[in-house]
């Protein structure tokens, strides 16, 4: 946790080693500071503004003390995302009070000033009110499920946002009215497939299909309010769909047929992408190992090191050949044979590439976001020609920071019509042939 006083003052770095630190708040009357580690971690701190005594554990184990809020009696209150409970903490000695457990995965709570307290729940799409004089509560409005934070304004203005659909939206207590304020059709798109005139898209908190033509939205599974988990990737079998996360070391599949979830198979070191084989095996990219690896038998425990000492690997397709071929971070496209391991440089000097795909005639389109670039690569010969830049691609990180990871994904149509997700303005692009 970083702080800074005002705009010409230095960053001061008041904790560390918390990992998971997520919501914050101080208390309006002492200036006291208060930070709940959740999902990576389970704890609630106070931290110590001045930055000359270490952070003091006030609870631990609490259920993932998520978005939460200091009450004018000094008492935080908020959310416990695992056990579907609002709570207040007494700060002095951690002592938790239930005021209600009827939630399914409450993510966050605010107070109004008639002491409301107001709480989303993001499985169920529901904004709810506990007065906190009798702990009686009442569904107020049904908002759409992925919900993540709230604010109250002083004259009772409540916002809501919503990570599924980059959305923040306004309600009205008085009259029920509901106004978005802002919203977009994709979340945070990265890699994605083609099928037909479909595009799969690993959205992260969501899971999309988009009409190439029309561009159409529909969702398949939402975070939080399904078994999503933050996929970065999209994998595409003749009966399978493999979703990645290197979030969670997970791959799922589903049906390709229906695009329901089949099972989640976790254990991953920072898996990157995956592709379903049609002897039912999983090739999985590891970037936390730089290898490639076949995932088998029953629950794919079975893992055996296709290839290794790959250097950052980021995104793969299965060629027309026969072959895997694997972006790396160091420049490089990668041809891999799935049977024996043998790698071969198809091409390199590539800058930053991730998201690939293979042509109808053979080559491979790849972005290059490091040039906010898309290449056309050769792999007969090794050479590439620039395809399109000044792209809207390539998230920067801060400075002196590696770039925030997300995939950008290619894919490219029967026409040559290519596909191209951006990093950072969260959209779907499309690149028409000339000529």
């Amino acid at each position: 946790m970083r702080y800074r006083e005002n705009d010409t003052a230095p960053i001061r770095e008041l904790a560390k080693d918390l990992p998971g630190i997520n919501s914050l708040a101080f208390d309006k009357r002492t200036g006291k500071l208060y930070a709940s580690q959740v999902f990576y971690g389970d704890a609630l701190w106070e931290i110590d503004v001045a930055g000359t005594a270490p952070p003091r554990l006030i609870a631990k184990d609490l259920g993932g003390f998520n978005g939460f809020e200091v009450g004018p009696d000094g008492r935080l209150y908020g959310p416990l995302w695992f056990k579907g409970q609002a709570v207040k903490i007494n700060p002095a000695n951690g002592n938790v009070t239930v005021l209600n457990n009827q939630f399914k995965t409450p993510a966050a709570a605010n107070l109004d000033t008639k002491l409301n307290l107001w709480v989303v729940d993001t499985l169920t799409g529901v904004l709810s009110k506990i007065e906190l004089a009798n702990a009686k509560r009442t569904n107020v409005k049904t908002l759409a499920t992925a919900l993540d934070n709230l604010a109250i304004a002083p004259d009772g203005t409540i916002y809501v946002s919503n990570m599924a659909d980059n959305s923040i939206v306004a309600f009205t207590p008085g009259t029920g009215e509901v106004k978005t304020l802002l919203s977009g059709k994709l979340a945070v798109p990265a890699g994605m497939k083609l099928d037909g005139d479909t595009l799969y898209v690993a959205d992260v908190f969501a899971f999309r299909a988009v009409d190439a033509k029309s561009g159409d939205v529909r969702d398949i599974f939402r975070a939080h309010a399904s078994h999503l988990e933050y996929p970065g990737a999209v994998g595409l079998g003749t009966k399978l769909i493999t979703l990645t996360s290197w979030v969670t070391g997970s791959v799922q599949l589903l049906d390709r047929a229906t695009q329901k979830e089949i099972e989640t198979v976790h254990g991953f070191q920072a898996p990157t992408d995956a592709i379903p084989m049609e002897d039912g095996s999983l090739l999985v990219l590891e970037t936390g190992t730089g290898s490639l690896v076949r995932a088998s038998g029953d629950k794919y425990v079975d893992r055996k090191v296709i290839a290794k000492e790959l250097v950052g690997p980021n995104q793969m397709v299965l060629g027309k050949d026969g072959a895997v071929y694997v972006t790396e971070s160091a420049g490089r496209l990668t041809r891999i044979d799935p049977a024996t391991g043998a790698k071969t440089t198809a091409a390199e000097k590539l800058g930053m590439p991730e998201g690939l795909s293979e042509t109808p005639w053979g080559t491979f389109v790849v972005a290059d976001t490091q040039g906010k670039r898309l290449l056309e690569v050769d792999p007969a010969v090794g050479v590439f020609q620039i395809v399109a830049d000044n792209l809207a691609i390539g998230l920067a990180g801060r400075p002196g920071m590696p770039p925030a990871y997300l995939a950008t994904g290619v894919a490219v149509a029967a026409d040559g019509t290519i596909y191209i997700t951006s990093d950072t303005n969260n959209s779907l692009m499309r690149l028409r042939p000339q000529g």
